[in-house]
This record gives C-alpha cells, structure tokens and sequence, in this order.
C-alpha cells in the first residue's frame, strides 16, 4: 500500500484574541468551512470548531477502526461501537498545551465479556496511530463499557 496524504487548509485573520479563521478538510471537502476562534479553544464553542475537536474527532475514529481490527482479529467482530474523546486544552506556566485526552466507548460485542473488551479497548489505544502521535506527550485514558 502506497502512503496516504490527506489534506486540511487553515485561514487566519487578525489577531488571536479578536480574529477568527476557518478549516477545510480538503482531501474529502466533507464538513464544508469550519469555522474557529480562540474563544473557541478556551470558553465557549458557540458553533465553531477548535483545533482540539479535530483532534478529538480524528482518535474517536481512529481508536474505532483500532479497536475494530482488533476485536476482528481475535475473531469477535464487533456490531457497533461508538467512542467519544474529551480532547483537555489546559493553561500551563508559559502558555497552553493539550493536558489529556480520555477516550470513552461503548461496545456491541457478541461472544466476548467485559475485561476482554477492556483488554481490547486498552491494546487498540495504545496501537491506534493517533495515540501514537500523542504518545509521551499527552497522557490517554480509556474507559470500556460492553452492552
């Protein structure tokens, strides 16, 4: 398999407290011009994105396809699963940075019980590209529900 290169572009105008700017996601073109501010980083959303949604967004679905293979490797693939990131932005001494992302799913599993699944969630946070790029920077928590 060749590599894969997907494509956002980002425009900023003004300054950080009082611009704004908007994303693309330009290898799809799904989601339209997202737009974003640092209000809507730091208070409220207010119906624009943040660079840590997309972060967030990205290792929901990345940990999903993971813990999918996963769970289909072992021979139990799943019916459903439905993850959620919690992507922290938090202040620190000289700025901001990403303090944590804790990832949340809930899955329909046939055939397996509930620390098996754990057991899968945990491998498939740690083996999904997206925690790897995190990795040593930011600290990932998984919590596994089977239903």
């Amino acid at each position: 398999m060749a590599d894969a290169e997907r494509r956002a572009r980002a425009v900023w105008e003004g300054d950080l407290a009082q611009g704004s700017g908007t994303v693309t996601l330009e290898s799809s073109g799904q989601g339209g011009t997202l737009p974003a501010t640092w209000a809507s980083r730091t208070a409220r959303s207010d119906g624009k994105t943040s660079p840590e949604e997309l972060i967030a967004a990205a290792h929901a679905t990345c940990f999903s396809m993971a813990l999918a293979h996963g769970l289909t490797e072992a021979g139990r693939p799943p019916t459903r699963l439905t993850t959620a990131a919690t992507c922290t932005f938090a202040p620190i001494e000289d700025g901001f940075k990403i303090a944590a992302m804790a990832l949340e799913v809930r899955g329909e599993v046939e055939g397996i019980d509930a620390t098996e699944f754990a057991a899968a969630a945990a491998a498939a946070k740690d083996g999904c590209p997206v925690s790897q790029a995190l990795k040593g920077n930011v600290p990932i928590t998984v919590a596994a529900e089977l239903v």
